[in-house]
């Protein structure tokens, strides 16, 4: 099942704000291993295999840092297609000397770490989907220690050579200032189906079967306010529905 491509609904892009897009293009080229698609004076489309813009970096004028405790990005997460791509990552991340946190979540094994203007993201890899346990309707997931040994095994000769020409946007995951709410949005508004659940304080929302396509958390903090708008931070992303007739199904009234 492919996870991201119709007939699921997924999100294909999305685009971020930075507060100096030359930095942060010589970080998401050098560090992530995207190439410029596109760009204009304030913005430029980042892409994978040379056709598609998974991810837009904009510098809006008048730029600020990053708010902290505010609603928004959390990360963003690109979606390798095999584990040897994961294992190749990590290793040129170390070798770049850039700090990383990690999780195997029973779905996946993740890497996280931080852009320049502190900006999530999560680079991960999926196991394979007959491992994935579901009770019912709900899928398991946890934030266990990755096993970096078992990771590396799977190394390359070659080593990192930049973003696999399959590699797609696989999740956004967002702080929001209230979980009900968001998910009344996500679910009755967009058509999304909750999948895993933690604890009150954070859902995740798929179609299709998948573990997440998009996750809401209040760990920012229950009625956290918006950042400005010139901020670093999260603009927008782009939710791909089949077509035009499931996609206008899905929205309120």
């Amino acid at each position: 099942m492919n996870f991201h491509s119709k007939p699921t609904t997924f999100v294909s892009r999305v685009t971020i704000k930075v507060t100096d897009l030359a930095r942060s293009l010589e970080f998401y080229q050098k560090i992530v291993g995207l190439s410029v698609l596109e760009q204009t004076e304030d913005t430029a489309h980042l892409t994978a295999d040379g056709q598609t813009s998974i991810l837009k970096l904009v510098q809006p004028a008048n730029p600020e840092p990053k708010q902290r405790r505010t609603s928004g990005l959390y990360h963003f997460a690109i979606l390798l297609p095999e584990r040897r791509h994961l294992a190749d990552f990590v290793i040129h991340l170390s070798e770049h000397n850039v700090p990383i946190g990690a999780s195997d979540h029973f779905v996946s094994d993740a890497i996280y770490f931080n852009d320049p203007d502190g900006n999530g993201i999560e680079v991960y890899q999926d196991k394979d989907p007959d491992t994935w346990t579901w009770h019912g309707d709900q899928v398991e997931m946890a934030v266990d220690p990755l096993d970096f040994e078992d990771l590396v095994k799977y190394k390359t000769e070659q080593g990192w050579q930049g973003m696999h020409e399959k590699t797609v946007m696989g999740h956004i995951h967002l702080h929001v200032s209230d979980l009900r709410q968001a998910e009344k949005f996500y679910v009755d508004g967009l058509g999304f189906d909750v999948v895993c659940q933690f604890g009150g304080q954070a859902i995740f929302l798929s179609t299709s079967g998948y573990h997440h396509h998009i996750a809401a958390n209040t760990w920012n903090g229950v009625g956290a306010p918006k950042a400005s708008e010139n901020s670093a931070g999260l603009h927008s992303y782009q939710i791909v529905y089949p077509d035009e007739a499931s996609r206008d199904a899905s929205f309120i009234d």
